[in-house]
């Protein structure tokens, strides 16, 4: 679980599993470059870490055509990469009926099309090292039917789909490539809409689908730290769930 000596970016470092992943990093002695929209939000986070040279790189994900000539310029800025971590995301839950264009494509933009781009720009030799690793934050949503959630998971069985794929392409290039799929995680952007939608008795209901409870962002991240890392050297393609037991049911 060692990461020292490693630089490792982290979007959605603001927030949620993204600031406790970045968090673990700096606590493994890694250096973390830590991507957001919010740079007060990013400050805080890195004020919450480890000491070490960790640097902040806003961005908003959603502006995909310029990913490549970004994280050009946090390599040339940071050193090349060791890894980074696409733990920032977009969630909305609509009935068929309510789905828009502008929900499609504010989820697909983040979610998708934000990791395939930065694989994309992150595969060239000036950006990263070999023995390099990617993690991708999918979901269950991506495994199971959910009701409402389509938009959300379809994005993510995408992410779990480019995952496998992504893998076998890198592995030349000796790049692993594997994603965490978090059930429903407390502390959350997700959690929140949750318990904002539901009543006490709805949200009890969907608590009792884990197992083990509802999970906290530090679950997810150790999880993440553990592929990212040499403990993990001989797994690509794979998905780790980490749901409190929720698709074993």
């Amino acid at each position: 679980m060692d990461l020292s000596g490693r630089t490792v970016l982290v979007t959605g470092a603001s927030s949620g599993i993204g600031r406790a992943t970045a968090i673990l990093i700096s606590e493994l002695g890694g250096r973390v470059v830590l991507s957001g929209r919010d740079a007060e939000r990013l400050s805080a986070t890195r004020a919450a870490m480890a000491p070490g040279d960790h640097a902040i790189a806003e961005y908003d994900l959603s502006q995909t055509d310029g990913l490549c000539a970004w994280l050009r310029s946090v390599a040339a800025r940071s050193g090349p990469l060791d890894g980074f971590v696409h733990s920032a995301g977009v969630q909305t839950t609509r009935p068929l009926g309510a789905v828009s264009r502008a929900d499609y494509e504010s989820v697909m933009s983040v979610n998708l099309a934000a990791a395939l781009w930065l694989s994309k720009a992150f595969r060239q030799k000036s950006i990263y090292r070999p023995g390099a690793a990617i993690v991708f934050v999918a979901s269950v949503a991506g495994l199971v039917g959910q009701s409402g959630n389509h938009v959300y998971g379809a994005s993510k069985g995408g992410v779990i789909a480019l995952t496998r794929s992504l893998a076998i392409e890198l592995a030349g290039g000796k790049i692993r490539v594997n994603a965490v799929a978090p059930g429903l995680v407390a502390g959350t952007a997700i959690s929140g809409a949750f318990e904002r939608a539901c009543t006490v008795q709805q949200m009890s209901a969907v608590t009792a689908l884990h197992p083990l409870g509802l999970g906290r962002p530090p679950d997810v991240a150790n999880a993440i730290a553990f592929l990212l890392g040499d403990a993990a050297r001989w797994i690509t393609g794979a998905t780790l769930t980490v749901d409190g037991g929720y698709t074993a049911a």
